[in-house]
């Protein structure tokens, strides 16, 4: 890892209130994977965020906008995430969404074979049409226009528009995760 953990006790004045804000929404919407150690100190895209408050307070309001409210189905969205973390074989994104898709009730199958970077068989239609957007987006270019119809007629204009938004944010985070080589957690960590 790049970048030491920040204990809350070394937080400047311009972190504590990020550092309050991320760790007030890792206890609401980010649970069931390691994410703050014994010493309170942000583990994953979140250390890095604290590291460079300048960066990390937009991507955290972006995260928050695409994660406390989102409209589209829970399956659907790990479906989403995972495409992207795999795509760029980041680590902790893996580890935290592998969980988080088990907890939304998709089968260690369906996830294991994502994460391999293929097209699970028995996905539902809409978590297949997440597949082919997420896997389109960070794969080709631009989306093409059969899987933009699809989405908006599955998800509605702003669902399709979370869905592209979702897989850009994770884009970001997987980059973050990779740049800064952030590691998966020791199995004892909090």
């Amino acid at each position: 890892m790049r970048l030491p953990l920040i204990a809350p006790s070394d937080l400047t004045s311009e972190q504590r209130p990020i550092y309050e804000d991320m760790r007030a929404g890792i206890a609401k919407n980010f649970q069931g994977f390691s994410s703050i150690n014994e010493n309170g100190a942000l583990m994953g895209p979140w250390n890095p965020w604290l590291h460079e408050p300048k960066f990390g307070k937009p991507i955290w309001e972006l995260t928050k906008a695409l994660s406390f409210s989102p409209s589209l189905p829970k399956p659907v969205r790990e479906v989403a995430i995972l495409v992207t973390g795999a795509k760029f074989r980041a680590a902790y994104e893996i580890y935290a969404h592998v969980m988080l898709a088990e907890q939304r009730g998709i089968s260690d199958e369906k996830i294991a074979t994502i994460v391999a970077g293929q097209r699970p068989s028995d996905l539902a239609p809409d978590e297949a049409l997440a597949f082919d957007v997420a896997s389109a987006l960070v794969s080709h270019g631009a989306l093409p226009e059969l899987n933009y119809r699809q989405a908006v007629q599955a998800f509605g204009v702003n669902g399709a528009a979370e869905l592209i938004y979702l897989v850009g944010l994770y884009c970001l985070v997987s980059v973050t995760l990779n740049g800064f080589d952030v590691p998966v957690p020791e199995p004892n960590a909090t």
